[in-house]
């Protein structure tokens, strides 16, 4: 068993990510799923820290939802291509916790730049335009902030190029 701090530090954000593949994005729902989950394991004794939490945070999640919808039966996992097993959400979860901890690595405006085209969708010009740059300027911050990504590690940039 870890340390509840080293445990955190390591689980925390990848728990968070598996939870919203199952609250369908509520990052506070998520949020406070880990946390509640972390205190039961505080409380108690669990042989394999990883697997306690997962489960965990499935069946918190599970209940959640049927508590907003008792006609809710089926729940299942969910990312932008549909439907996922719960494996794949575990595994995905930690990707993505990768990717996150490399993108908050970046340097500020490359990290600002890449977030609104990539994430929130917009132009290079909306993107200049909100940065107060060039366009050329966002071009050249995406283009580094991309090279970054992809010389920390291939699977990462993998995800990058499919979620986004």
């Amino acid at each position: 068993m870890l340390s509840i701090e080293t445990a955190f530090q390591k689980y925390y954000r990848p728990l968070c990510l598996y939870a919203m593949h199952y609250l369908c994005g509520d990052v506070d729902a998520a949020e406070d799923v880990v946390q509640d989950c972390f205190v039961r394991l505080w409380q108690r004794e669990a042989n394999n820290d990883r697997a306690f939490l997962y489960t965990a945070v499935r069946n918190a999640c599970i209940d959640r939802l049927r508590r907003n919808d008792p006609l809710c039966h089926e729940v299942e996992p969910k990312d932008l291509e549909g439907t996922i097993t719960d494996e794949e959400a575990q595994d995905r979860s930690f990707l993505e916790a990768r990717l996150w901890k490399a993108i908050d690595a970046l340097p500020h405006r490359q990290r600002e730049a890449l977030l609104l085209c990539k994430r929130d969708g917009l132009s290079y010009r909306e993107t200049a335009e909100k940065m107060g740059i060039s366009e050329k300027t966002v071009e050249h911050l995406l283009s580094n902030a991309m090279k970054a990504l992809r010389d920390h590690r291939a699977d990462i940039y993998r995800i990058v190029l499919t979620a986004y």
